[in-house]
């Protein structure tokens, strides 16, 4: 009985912050992460692309695990001022694009390689609807894969994502196919179990849409934890930019900061 309750003690003190921590990653780049079984989570996210013009929108995430393996998760916008730029997630699961979105994560292959580390891999699949901005457009359809290690210092995910639209009224957007890299470095004194949790992430995005756009971003991101709360902000700028000036004016920066509530 004694043991029992050590054991107990222990996953009562361990688990809000690991568990909890691994069901949110990145701020642009794709990554492993799912819920609890049972558990939901809120994502609320800002985000702005900003150059020669600019845009600003908000979107709300609500997920849920239905294993600890499969979670699924519906978003909407809220488009502040549209941006002109060329066709982009800028983050795969939180995006900022007008489209309305359900989405499922798979993890469909995970191996523990040490104490709190693992190897494991997702497929991503969803569907895309067009947002009040864009009420002629076709809906649209995405799937993706993301394949990485994470343990309680070293985070490393590699992952790309593609999605295309229907016809419709005789057009058809663009598809737009993402793929980005993350590397994540928990610190020893970060790594407490009161208080803030915190984590610095390095992330290089790239998109390339149709024949219009192929564009190359890198930046650095912050992730931190606290019981059932999470925040996580980050910046990017252009390494590359292939884009159809006649079509699109130039990027210079990405902006974004998260606020997540786990239950």
């Amino acid at each position: 009985m004694r043991i029992h309750f050590i054991c107990l003690t222990l996953v009562a003190i361990v688990t809000p912050q690991d568990i909890l921590a691994s069901g949110h990653g990145p701020v642009f780049g794709l990554a492993t992460p799912t819920n609890p079984r049972g558990g939901f989570s809120l994502d609320t996210s800002l985000m702005g692309r900003y150059g020669d013009g600019g845009g600003t929108m908000f979107r709300a995430t609500l997920g849920y695990g239905i294993t600890e393996n499969l979670k699924v998760s519906i978003s909407a916008p809220i488009v502040f001022h549209a941006e002109p730029f060329a066709p982009s997630r800028v983050a795969p699961l939180t995006p900022m694009g007008g489209d309305f979105e359900g989405l499922a994560i798979w993890r469909f292959h995970r191996q523990d390689t040490g104490v709190g580390s693992r190897f494991e891999t997702a497929a991503i699949g969803g569907v895309l609807l067009p947002g009040p901005q864009d009420l002629h457009g076709g809906a649209g359809a995405l799937a993706g894969i993301v394949t990485g290690v994470a343990s309680r210092s070293h985070y490393a995910w590699a992952g790309a994502s593609y999605q295309r639209y229907a016809e419709s009224q005789g057009g058809r957007r663009p598809g737009l196919f993402f793929y980005s890299a993350v590397y994540g470095y928990r610190p020893p004194s970060w790594r407490t179990d009161k208080g803030w949790d915190w984590r610095l992430f390095g992330e290089f995005t790239g998109e390339k849409a149709g024949s219009a756009s192929h564009q190359m971003f890198v930046g650095p991101t912050t992730l931190g934890v606290f019981k059932n709360y999470a925040v996580s902000a980050g910046v990017q700028f252009p390494v590359y930019q292939d884009v159809r000036m006649s079509t699109y004016p130039r990027e210079r920066v990405r902006v974004a900061i998260n606020f997540s509530y786990f239950f």
